[in-house]
């Protein structure tokens, strides 16, 4: 037998954080989890960074008191709909969740600029003190990125090339894992901790590595290649099944295993809070912490209150706003379990000890070496991702008018996260008229590659656009679904002012704004080209 000893100097760095911790709670706050039991719990990875074992100290403090909010936003628009809750609650939640996976027919160029987007927000998120969670949904490697790829049926016996080392499939897998893994070495390089929460759902079948027999080989095979290849020590490992129901398979033989496997969670929809749900993950998770990976609807105060094990919750996308109301967000945000942004700055402050302060991002080419990995060569690690000195958030001021002309005070201000709207008969808002009404738009916009590009737009009725000062598209007359195009040379990465002013007489109302080049193809200009500062 061989016994591995601790030197003096880590056991200290790994259980001060939460003997510092404890020092500092009232009496009877760990009647739920002992002070050795924090301790003895740790990230999985031995080699984990200060940053993830103080996050995961924090987590395991928590369970059994507070629940810390949560919202997803998307890679095309990775601030969107967290700044939205912000909006109507006027506080930010706690754990901001990002995604790493392009589903919309994205060139590599595309993808690469989106995650870095997301690698952007992400630092800023944290150094304001929130947790950061990513999810990946990966198309079949090899693939285009689009969702039908993310959902492509893979039989058994394909998927099992996936996983064994010397095919051409797991090569591609290889080669996928090598890029995401690109981006977290950022997020690492700038001390931030991240719950990574890779192939969820995983017990259904309605994604290629749903429901397979040997799940968990796909599982190890990330988790070396992200932990002993990469050393992404800021990661803390989230596992996240299905709720059980009746188009699920059981989740527990899915589970990679205790050596694996940080927090356990679950994602669950159409208010299915069932309490065997959470007593049976708890169950699995033994003192692990478990958290509520996704949902469509935010649990009431009393799921909460029957439920108080769960750590974190994250309301998945547009359900933010298509599944719950306004009041039921800001009873989520302001119940007295809930922690937002602010909360959890503050209690991880407490658990930091001195002389932990977050990294500044290192100089070109000071990231870590890695090994030579066994089957695919690893790309050079990027150059560290720049914070802006201006912090801006994507999409649009949009002003808009109870009038055809822009004339006075607007009824409603708001931020549209892209240019793309077929009201028909109906409001664009309950403040709006549904007809004779106008719209303004205004904010940046920045492209990804220096040449000539062609805008486009589609609207019912009139609209006029400007980009860089210059009007490029002057239509401003009564038509119905008309195409109207201008060009302008921009340079890549270069922000540019944009306004687009349009305006509805009677009936149908629609306004849409895409762009063209030689190397992007023409859509709809995404959310994570405009910005506000």
């Amino acid at each position: 037998m061989r016994f591995n000893f601790i030197p003096l100097y880590r056991l200290i760095r790994h259980v001060l954080p939460v003997i510092m911790l404890f020092s500092l709670l009232p009496v009877g706050f760990g009647d739920s989890l002992s002070v050795a039991n924090a301790a003895s719990l740790q990230p999985v990875n031995s080699d984990a960074s200060t940053q993830a074992r103080e996050l995961y100290s924090y987590l395991l403090n928590i369970s059994g008191k507070k629940i810390v909010t949560g919202q997803h936003d998307y890679l095309e628009s990775p601030d969107e709909l967290s700044n939205k809750v912000q909006k109507i609650s006027q506080a930010y939640v706690g754990v901001h969740g990002y995604e790493m996976g392009a589903i919309s027919g994205q060139s590599d160029a595309t993808e690469a600029a989106q995650r870095k987007n997301v690698v952007d927000s992400a630092i800023r998120w944290s150094r304001s003190g929130g947790i950061v969670t990513m999810t990946f949904h990966e198309a079949l490697p090899g693939r285009p990125l689009t969702w039908a790829n993310v959902q492509a049926k893979v039989s058994q016996a394909e998927f099992n090339k996936y996983v064994t080392p010397g095919t051409t499939q797991y090569n591609l897998l290889i080669a996928d894992l090598d890029k995401v893994a690109a981006s977290l070495k950022q997020l690492r390089d700038a001390g931030v901790p991240v719950l990574w929460r890779p192939y969820h759902e995983m017990n259904g079948d309605w994604f290629w590595w749903g429901n397979k027999t040997n799940f968990n080989q796909l599982w190890n095979i990330m988790y070396d290649r992200f932990t002993n290849t990469h050393q992404l020590n800021n990661l803390l490992w989230v596992w996240s099944p299905n709720a059980p129901n009746s188009y699920t398979v059981p989740y527990t033989p899915k589970y990679p295993g205790d050596d694996k496997v940080d927090i356990l969670a679950v994602d669950i929809y159409n208010n299915d809070f069932k309490q065997s749900h959470y007593e049976g993950l708890l169950g699995l998770a033994r003192n692990k912490p478990i958290a509520i990976g996704e949902h469509g609807e935010m649990p009431s105060s009393e799921v909460l209150q029957a439920q108080p094990k769960w750590v974190y919750s994250m309301t998945w996308g547009k359900m933010l706003t298509e599944n719950n109301t306004t009041n039921q967000i800001q009873d989520y945000m302001n119940d007295s379990r809930s922690l937002t942004r602010d909360d959890v700055k503050n209690g991880l402050e407490t658990i930091q000890p001195p002389g932990t302060d977050i990294p500044t991002l290192p100089d070109e080419g000071q990231s870590e070496p890695i090994p030579a990995p066994p089957v695919v060569i690893v790309p050079p690690a990027p150059t560290p991702p720049s914070v802006p000195d201006v912090v801006y958030v994507n999409g649009l001021r949009g002003e808009y008018f109870n009038n055809m002309n822009l004339n006075g005070s607007p009824v409603l201000i708001r931020t549209d996260s892209k240019l793309d709207y077929n009201w028909r008969a109906n409001a664009a808002d309950p403040k709006v008229n549904a007809d004779q009404f106008s719209v303004r738009w205004t904010g940046k916009i920045k492209p990804q590659y220096s040449e000539t590009y062609t805008f486009t737009t589609i609207s019912d009725d009139g609209i006029r656009v400007w980009v860089d000062g210059k009007l490029v598209i002057d239509s401003w007359f009564k038509q119905s679904w008309t195409e109207r195009k201008g060009s302008m040379t921009l340079e890549a990465g270069k922000m540019v002012d944009l306004k687009v002013e349009y305006y509805d007489e009677k009936g149908d109302a629609m306004a849409r704004l895409m762009w063209e080049s030689q190397h992007e193809a023409k859509a709809v200009i995404p959310g994570n080209a405009l910005f506000l500062p």
